[in-house]
């Protein structure tokens, strides 16, 4: 699914679950969603704005409807939190973003350093392997060649 339809469907149930009654806190999976949304949509357009081949025409234009449509998307939420918990529930929850934000860059770092950790040791046996078992064949030749000239 792609991640502006994933935003849509996202503000249309916070704004189901605000009129039902329900406070912003308990919507926080819609929420969730809806940034993460949001957040691919803004990759997306970075990403296609640093590529270099295709219609730079169609790129921007693809790119730029999908960005303003999410950046409307998160204006839209402001509004709700707003009207519901007051410009400093806004101000929290953005607060609690930036948070989590870090904390994914983070987790995301950390695999990443494990990853390369585990491939440089996975490389590292491989070479030592290799490296042993042409000193033992190196041996071998040395002893063949030894015994063969006496013989």
């Amino acid at each position: 699914m792609e991640p502006i339809s994933v935003a849509l469907s996202a503000v249309a149930a916070i704004k189901t679950g605000v009129q039902m009654g329900k406070d912003i806190s308990q919507l926080g999976r819609e929420v969730g969603k809806l940034w993460g949304a949001l957040d691919e949509v803004k990759d997306a357009h970075n990403k296609k704005k640093s590529k270099s081949f295709g219609s730079a025409n169609e790129e921007a234009l693809s790119t730029f409807i999908d960005k303003k449509r999410a950046e409307d998307l998160e204006n839209q939420l402001r509004d709700v939190v707003i009207s519901t918990r007051g410009f400093n529930g806004w101000q929290e929850l953005l607060k609690i973003r930036g948070q989590v934000r870090k904390q994914r860059q983070e987790e995301r770092a950390r695999i990443q350093r494990r990853n390369k950790m585990i491939l440089e040791i996975i490389i590292g046996s491989v070479l030592l392997f290799i490296g042993v078992w042409g000193l033992v064949i190196f041996c071998m030749f040395l002893i063949a060649r030894h015994n063969g000239g006496s013989a």
